[in-house]
This record gives structure tokens, sequence and C-alpha cells, in this order.
């Protein structure tokens, strides 16, 4: 098969992950194809099955050609975000190739990276490998990271160096930015307005909370500042609020719904922590029953250091410095197996999570032709000679 064919058969595999129970949808049939495929051009191939919140079945992938204690890794998710069909141009479950762009629901985020994956691997199936060339496709990164999270609990793959495919525009990205949401609940006592004293009020008792909240807020972009970011501190968004029922009765229960963008150094558990102990001594001034409860379990912060050998060979065989971004990805999964790890890939983060998604067609011959430099240095060459 073509690379374009691989890229549409691809994009008409529904694998959309969501917190919404009834959208949500299993990705065996993307990770069989791509067993299948890998297969064929002589990978060892083990499926992994994963958690799945909404009970579907989900699984990771491990594609291995070659063995050895180095190695690359090219790793990508499988799943994509839900879609308004109403609100595209283009049927979203197929690949149209139309103006010099491949339109579909995956394009660019990303399951169109393992269709240039099949590509650029052709080239070294009948070669002899120094290290092992590995291939991750994950499950549910757009909600829970299962998948990831499953892969650093086992301990799997073994590799030296890790590429995650996520758009970048080409661009090899070394950092990003963690984020945890949190629900504070507050639960005092309701009661008649026109008495104070018979209830216990959850909102002013909130009103504390926050005024606490704004004051961590600061105190931690005084000591995470990280010139290495646009935006140069974590950031703490305060984003929705619910309480009380009516106006005339004294509001029982309030509840705070928060994020907060983590720079790299600050610690998910950490922060929870200090959150409590800073909101603890409020709510018993109060006398109100007192929650933090994670919306989800959180997302690391990345940091693959800048003198690495893998941001300094994808800066030389890219031409582009490493930079950062904003958005989250399975990097400090793979890293915490022990794996240098960068971002990079051929979509642009502006087509992603939208309607008519696409993936421009003047990116994937140099994207493939990119990822074989990557395995002649990493697999091949005198590199994996070393290692």
């Amino acid at each position: 098969m073509t690379l374009l064919q691989h890229f549409d058969a691809l994009l008409r595999l529904p694998s959309i992950s969501s917190t919404n129970n009834t959208l949500d949808m299993s990705n065996m049939p993307v990770i069989n194809y791509l067993a299948e495929q890998f297969e064929a051009l002589g990978f060892q191939c083990e499926i992994m099955p994963c958690d799945s919140a909404s009970g579907q079945a989900k699984a990771n992938l491990i594609a291995t050609l070659g063995s050895g204690p180095g190695g690359l890794v090219l790793a990508g998710h499988t799943d994509t975000v839900p879609m308004d069909p109403e609100l595209w141009s283009v049927d979203p479950l197929q690949m149209t190739e139309k103006d010099g762009r491949l339109y579909g629901l995956g394009s660019t985020d990303m399951k169109g990276f393992f269709a240039l994956i099949l590509e650029a691997v052709q080239n070294y199936v009948d070669q002899p490998l120094q290290q092992p060339l590995i291939v991750l496709a994950t499950s549910d990164e757009e909600t829970s990271m299962f998948g990831a999270r499953k892969i650093a609990e086992a301990g799997r793959p073994k590799a030296r160096y890790a590429i995650i495919g996520e758009p970048t525009g080409m661009k090899p990205i070394h950092a990003h930015k963690g984020v945890m949401m949190e629900s504070i609940r507050l639960q005092g006592r309701s009661g008649h307005s026109s008495d104070p004293s018979l209830g216990i009020n959850a909102m002013e008792a909130m009103h504390d909370v926050i005024s606490e909240l704004l004051k961590f807020r600061s105190e931690l972009q005084d000591k995470y500042r990280n010139p290495l970011f646009a935006i140069d501190k974590p950031t703490m968004n305060l984003g929705c609020i619910h309480g009380g029922d009516n106006p005339n009765r004294i509001c029982g229960r309030c509840e705070l719904e928060f994020d907060i963008r983590l720079m790299p150094g600050m610690q998910i558990d950490e922060m929870r922590s200090l959150i409590r102990q800073r909101i603890s001594p409020l709510a018993q001034q109060w006398g109100v029953g007192f929650d933090l409860t994670p919306l989800f379990p959180g997302a690391p912060a990345f940091l693959c250091p800048a003198e690495s050998d893998l941001v300094k060979t994808a800066e030389r065989l890219t031409g582009h410095s490493a930079g950062t971004v904003a958005f989250g990805t399975e990097a400090p999964w793979l890293q915490q197996i022990g794996m240098e790890t960068i971002v990079l890939g051929p979509g642009d983060i502006d087509q992603a999570h939208q309607p008519d998604e696409y993936l421009s067609l003047d990116r994937v011959q140099p994207c493939v032709d990119l990822l074989r430099r990557f395995i002649d240095h990493y697999c091949i060459g005198q590199q994996a000679v070393r290692d």
C-alpha cells in the first residue's frame, strides 16, 4: 500500500476518546491495523491492553524491529478528539486531498503520523540494525493519558531516544508545561437568610479560599519563572464556580474548579499537598467541610535538557533551534522510562481540534526523509555503534 492509502485507511477507523462515555470509542481497530502492517514488515508486535473509564476496549502497540539495549522510539497516539461533522466541508472520517492538503480527523493530530512512519521504515526492513527501531502507538492521549501511564508503569519499551510526532511544524520541542485541574468543595449549612446565625455560608468561605489561592499563585509565579516559555511563569485560572440555590437561602455548598499550568520542576502531588495545607485552616475557621478533588490525574511538565544528544541531533537535522510549546504531550511518561525525548511532527497545532483539520502535503515527504535520518543516526550509524 502507498503512504496515502495508509493515511486514508487510518482516518477511516474512528478512534475518538472523550470524557463523555457516550462519545468514547475503542482504539482497537487502529491498533489492529497498525499491528498487521508492521508485522508484515518484519516487526515484532505486542498489544498491551489499557484501562478505560468508559469500558471501551483500549490498547497500546509496541512494534519492534531489531534488538539491543539502545535504539529509537517513534511514538504517537491513536485517538482523536470528538468532531462535529456538520461543521466540516469534507467527510472527517476519510482522507480528502485538496489544494495541497490532506484533510481528515486525525490528519495532523496525529494518526497521519503513523502513515509517515510506515513509509519511512520501508527502507530498513532488510537492513541489519545496530540498535532497535521501535514504534509506539498509545491510547487515550486526548483524555486521561491512560496509554502513556500504562507504558510508564510497565517500564517499556526500552530505548535511549524517543520522538513523539505531535504537530510542531517540523521544529523540535524539548519542553512544555504540565497541567492539573482541581475542584474545591466547601460544605456549609443552609438556613434562612434573615438570620445568618442559622447557617454557615459556604460562598463566603469560598471568598477567603479564592483570596488564598491568588496569594499562592503569586508565590508560584515568583518562584518558578522560566524564560524558555513565552508565558514565563505558571498560571492558575479560576474557571468556574457554583454555589447556593436561592437569594434568600444561606449558601450551604460551594464548588470552585480551577487549573494550574505547571512549569518544569513543579510536581503535581506537591502542588496538591500545598493547596490542602493552605485551605484546611480556612475551612476549620469557617467550620465548613473541605474537599480537594482532581478532575483528572494531571499531566506533568516536560523538559529534555538542551545539551542532550537527541536535542542537539534534532537541531542539526532540522536546522531549527529546539523550542517550547504550551500544549501537553506524553513526553513526561516516556522520559520516566529513561529515554531522552523530544516532540517533533509534521503538523501544525493550529489545525488540531477543529473542523477541516488538515496536514499540508508539502510536509509529508520532508518528514519521511527526516525520520529516515534519525533512524540512520540512532539505529544504523556511528551513534548506534557507540550505544
